[in-house]
């Protein structure tokens, strides 16, 4: 017998993606679809006349839709004789279905179920994904609100620059999330199914069917669609439905890998400067060397499978692109890789984000003790207009504080010092007429404009109106556990 741990097996379900996920992309599920897919179109053809469908074929059908251990054998070893997926699970069908055997597949070409059966996943994907979405800006969106008002470098160039606050930069990130929310929900809401079109997509097969009725082929398309659960039918076809619409599913979440991507380095940039962290478990090893490490594996996680993520698009964009004329077979192994990988990617994306954003860390006093650090030479200006007010020369008083800023700058940089510009400007008589002033010249919430503000208008006008439908799933709680 085979050792288990001699087989290689995908770490995306072994290790990281949640069981919904993981389930929706299983065997199990693909086969049941098809299955499904072979019950509506059989109801259908039955419902417009055609003969030899009995109802006792249909409740046979409807009785195994759920495949067993021995079905799966059954069609593993019709397959490996066969090399056809489709015609192994139909002979499969028909031995636990046997009134049924005859008519199972009728008029249909494999893509009916294959195609049909993807869409169907893809579309119950987008929904599961969107779902955990909207969870992550949910609790993104508390934390802005929470830290909207305490002050904070920021960065351009990674060099510190005007002072935002904690939350406020949470909203870029959120802005970009909301973004995704919304490519995702428009990719979501254009798929259509593909129906039933035949084997070039002209639909012959069921003209033949229907003794050349026309209305009753159009018919059968929109009944099969309506009881798989579909409003929209793509109007026209060739074998398989357009590869383009992997396209537009694939670019919206490797276009979300993008937003993760950025939002764990800007974590992993704030943990190096020890102000903000991830979780960290009291069991949690940060290093197998150095036991004082709090490492953001959970970030660095994030950006190497948004890394994967991100690429995959490129998969999709070269499948559409060599379908030549109504189609070759050349997506489909492709496919078979791409379009779960893509899934199951985006998903543990998600539940990673969820569970770093449920135990954010701040440190307000190490905030603080880095604005504190470089607020002296950014108040200078302030520290000008006071003087100014006072009666001061402002040019002799520009001067006399670059010299200052200067040699505090000289402490800082050469000898490794904390800035002393305050103190100097404190024994400088030149500044004597401000020295009362400066303590709320140089209290950081003067310094962070609209800040707060911005904030809660953000909350208010973009987010919640974007998170109303899903209030229901928000009401539902349902904490991220991890694997690894």
């Amino acid at each position: 017998m085979t050792n288990v741990y001699e087989k290689y097996e995908s770490p995306l379900t072994s290790r990281y993606a949640s069981p919904e996920m993981a389930n929706l992309f299983s065997p199990a599920k693909r086969y049941y679809t098809w299955r499904l897919l072979w019950l509506n179109l059989a109801k259908a053809e039955k419902e417009l006349g055609i003969g030899g469908i009995s109802e006792e074929a249909i409740q046979e059908m409807e009785a195994h839709l759920n495949l067993t251990q021995h079905d799966f054998e059954v069609a593993a070893v019709e397959e490996k004789k066969r090399r056809h997926d489709v015609m192994a699970h139909v002979y499969a069908f028909g031995l636990v279905a046997p009134k049924a055997s005859g008519i199972i597949h009728l008029g249909a070409t494999s893509c009916y179920v294959t195609d049909n059966g993807d869409l169907i996943v893809i579309r119950e994907g987008l929904k599961l994904l969107l779902e955990k979405l909207t969870r992550v800006i949910d609790l993104f969106s508390k934390f802005a609100n929470k830290y909207k008002s305490l002050p904070t470098l920021g960065f351009t160039h990674f060099q510190p620059a005007q002072l935002t606050t904690v939350g406020k930069r949470a909203t870029l990130w959120i802005q970009e999330l909301l973004w995704d929310l919304r490519n995702i929900t428009r990719a979501k809401n254009d798929i259509g199914f593909r129906g039933v079109k035949g084997t070039t997509g002209t639909q012959a097969s069921f003209l033949a069917l229907f003794d050349g009725d026309h209305d009753k082929v159009e018919t059968l398309d929109k009944r099969v669609a309506e009881l798989s659960g579909f409003d929209e039918l793509y109007p026209v076809t060739g074998q398989t439905y357009s590869r383009k619409i992997d396209v537009d599913v694939l670019n919206a979440l490797s276009s979300f890998g993008s937003t993760a991507h950025k939002i764990a380095t800007d974590i992993r940039l704030l943990a190096n400067l020890k102000e903000i962290e991830e979780p960290f478990e009291k069991d949690q090893i940060g290093s197998s060397a150095m036991a004082y490490k709090r490492n953001p594996m959970r970030c660095e996680r994030v950006c190497s499978l948004s890394r994967h993520l991100m690429i995959l698009a490129q998969d999709a964009l070269m499948t559409n692109s060599v379908q030549w004329l109504e189609r070759t077979l050349d997506d489909s192994a492709n496919r078979r890789i791409s379009i779960p990988e893509a899934f199951l990617t985006a998903d543990i994306i998600l539940s990673l984000l969820q569970n770093i954003s449920e135990g954010f860390v701040v440190y307000p006093e190490v905030i603080q003790r880095h604005i504190m650090q470089e607020l002296p030479f950014m108040a200078t200006e302030n520290i000008i207009m006071a003087i100014v007010k006072k009666g001061g020369d402002r040019q002799q008083c520009h001067e006399e504080i670059r010299v200052l800023s200067h040699l505090a700058a000289s402490k800082v940089k050469e000898e490794g010092k904390e800035n002393d510009l305050i103190e100097r400007i404190k024994s400088t008589e030149y500044f004597r007429p401000i020295w009362e002033e400066l303590d709320s010249l140089l209290d950081p919430k003067t310094f962070i404009g609209r800040s707060p503000q911005q904030v809660d208008k953000f909350l208010r006008d973009y987010v919640e109106p974007a998170l109303k439908p899903y209030e229901e799933v928000l009401k539902q709680e349902k904490q991220v556990i991890l694997n690894v």
